[in-house]
Parts: C-alpha cells; structure tokens; sequence
C-alpha cells in the first residue's frame, strides 16, 4: 500500500457506538501524534459537534465528510487512509459500498457486523476484488464475535502447547453479564428477519454454520445447537439459548476453515448461557428460551415487529450512561475436548465493561489500531478475514492491555 494521509478513518462518529471509538482512540492516542486519524461522515455539522464534545484535546482531528452510499465520496475517502473503521448500520442497508470501495482500493477494514447474510454477499461479490488488492475485510470486531472468535482461537493455541492436538469438541457457556445489547445489533437483527422473509436464499444462509465459510469449506459436519431449555452434563449447569449464537458459531467455522482446519475437520461447536443448577435453574432456562421465542415470534410478525422497532428496542443512536456502562460486565466460559474424551482444557475471556457498548467499543478500537499499527502487508493477504485469523497473536495482546478482556486458562 502507497503512503497514506491516514491510518485510520473512524466513519459513523456521529453515532453513539461511534462516538465511543472515538473516545477510546483520544484516551490512547490524543490528536496530531504518532498515529494519524480522522473522523468522517456526512454531515460536517455533527462532526463538528462530536469533535468540541472530545474536548481540547481533539481540537485538531481532520473531518472528512463521506455519505455511505455516494460511492464517489467513499473512494475518496479511502484513497486517503490505511484502515477505515466503521460503526454504521445496519450494515445491510448502509454498509455495501463502503465493503466495495475498500476492496477494490486496497484499504483494510473492520467494522461491528452480526448480519451473516450480507456478509456473506460481500464475500461473493468482493472477496477476489480484496483479495487482488490486499485489503483485509474483517467483520464482527465488537461483543460478537471476538469473545467467541479469540476465545477459541486461544483455547486451540493453548490446547497445542499444553497437550499437544487440538479439541475438537468445544462448548462456550457464557457464565455472566450485565448490559445490554446495542441499539444497532436490535435494529440487524430485525432488518435480518425482514429480509429473511422477502428472500428464501437469506433463509437458506441463515440456517447453514457455514455460511460464511470459503466456498468449497460451505458444507461440514452436522453441528449441535442449543435452541431450548437444555441440562449441559460437561458443565453440570442448565443453559439457554444465546442470542447471538447464530452470529458467533458462524465466525468460528470461518476462522476454522481459514485457518486450514486447525481446529480440526470434525469441529464442534455451540454456545449457550448458563443458567444454574437444579429447579431454580431449570426454570430460569425454560423462562429464557420462552422469552426468546417470543421475540423470534414478534420480530417475524409485521405488525409486532413495528411496534418493536417503535416503542420497545433501543433505537440506533441511544446507549446507556457512562455509569452503566462501567458497571457492566460479562465472563464466558469455553471448554474444549478430544473425541476420547481424555484430554480437556478450559479457558474464560471476560470483559470490564456493558457488552454492546463499553467493551464493543474498546474492541473495534483496538482491532484497527491493530490493522493499521501491527500487521504488515505482507503478513496476511488481502481478503475476508476474522479477528483471529487476520491478527491473532497482536489483537490478543492488545485487547489484553488495552479493551479490558482477559483470556485465562482455568486450571483444574
């Protein structure tokens, strides 16, 4: 890649999620240093704003004004940078062509996308296209799916120093949390069902754990799935299901596949929440999955999911107070096994902020920094990348030292 004005373009700053990337990168890196940022989106007006809301530190930050889908302004912006880091969504109505314009420009990527269908689509219609320029796309850099994703990246990594092979049966139980989802990952989710609706081949997608896969690694082994009140005897604990299963497993496959099935051809994998032993967590398990189910029901009816989207979600834009979101949390559990059942290994990742919104931010933050700082070009080649399998070894360290995670090996 030819010099560059910018390392990073943090596009959709105006937006709440986004706003709290750009707080994180003035913490770490402050305005007119080492690293060379920008803010961009496509009202100077709110840019403005945003930057005098940062304080006098960000006095400086460049603006660029961009609009998602004036692919003119796009390329130009990317032309200008050597990572763009976005949060604007959902993805599938504001994101395809700032995917292209990427691409086709050479210009890495990271963004906070759960919606497997469209990211599928960006990996068939610009997969070669990133791939012959050496830009590296790579989704789901927020609560889903780095959790997940380096989780059983640093299970695997462990398992083949400690024990020698991989584990090819693993479970991830998220133990606890508190925080919520972001308003944004509601609004994918149901603009998801919109489209599952109108089009039977996003359907299909959906249903497929390897959707996201390489297109000769789409088929596999037949993969477990928690979709109700279910005891885990591995755990000795009853779970639920999670909402953001169908996202994370998904990225673990790809990161699987990409990795030349490091993790085995035979890999496993679910996740589930746990919800406690005995009666009590029995019920607190069928509730959950009750609840659950009721969504899915609301959200895939016309008329209950308007009056979701009106009067019961977050919208996009709203968030919790800072407050909130420091005393949010969450801890999850992966638990890997060989076949024989012999040989076992357990880690936890957890995170000192609300999910959607302190600890994502911190994520997506850390993951551009590390495209733009840590990997160079020719380290990975251009194309659809996971966290994992784009930078493993340097996004852990940095989101050990900077996003507030832990990766831990549970011993006994």
């Amino acid at each position: 890649m030819s010099e560059r004005e910018f390392d990073i373009v943090l596009m959709g700053a105006t937006g709440f999620t986004g706003r709290l990337v750009a707080e994180h990168l003035v913490r770490r890196h402050g305005v007119g240093g080492q690293l060379k940022w920008a803010l961009a989106g496509r009202s100077r007006e709110k840019l403005e704003k945003i930057r005098i809301e940062l304080g006098e530190t960000a006095a400086g930050l460049p603006l660029i004004v961009a609009d998602s889908h004036d692919r003119g302004s796009l390329d130009e912006m990317v032309n200008r940078t050597r990572v763009v880091c976005t949060t604007v969504g959902p993805y599938a109505l504001h994101g395809s062509d700032l995917v292209a314009a990427c691409a086709a420009n050479g210009t890495d990527y990271c963004d906070l996308s759960g919606e497997v269908p469209w990211m599928r689509r960006m990996l068939d219609q610009h997969g070669d296209a990133a791939a012959k320029s050496g830009a590296r796309i790579v989704h789901c850099c927020g609560f889903d799916s780095i959790p997940s994703d380096m989780g059983v990246w640093f299970l695997q990594r462990e398992a083949q120093e400690r024990l020698g092979q991989s584990l090819e049966r693993v479970r991830m139980r998220v133990k606890a949390a508190k925080g919520g989802l972001s308003g944004g990952t509601y609004a994918s989710m149901l603009n998801i069902v919109e489209e599952a609706r109108r089009d039977k081949e996003v359907a299909r997608v959906l249903k497929n754990p390897y959707a996201l896969c390489p297109p000769d690694a789409r088929e596999g082994e037949r993969q477990p799935y928690v979709s109700s009140a279910l005891y885990d005897p591995v755990f000795e604990v009853w779970t639920a299901p999670f909402v953001m299963a169908a996202i994370n497993t998904r990225v673990v496959f790809k990161a699987n596949a990409l990795s030349g099935f490091s993790y085995g051809r035979e890999f496993r994998y679910d996740e589930a929440v746990m919800t406690g032993r005995g009666f009590s967590g029995r019920m607190k398990a069928t509730m959950v999955s009750l609840g659950m189910g009721a969504f899915a029901l609301g959200a895939a009816l016309g008329p209950t999911r308007a009056l979701l989207k009106k009067m019961v979600l977050p919208k996009p834009g709203e968030g919790p107070s800072a407050e909130a979101r420091e005393a949010g949390f969450f801890k999850i559990v992966i638990d890997g096994r060989n076949d024989g059942g012999d040989q076992s290994l357990r880690v936890a990742v957890s995170g000192d902020r609300d999910p959607g919104y302190g600890s994502t931010s911190k994520m997506l933050g850390e993951t551009a920094l590390a495209l733009a700082l840590d990997l160079g070009a020719d380290e990975r080649p251009g194309g659809m990348w996971t966290p994992s399998t784009a930078l493993g070894e340097k996004l852990l360290k940095r989101l050990r030292e900077h996003a507030g995670l832990k990766f831990e090996v549970l011993e006994g």
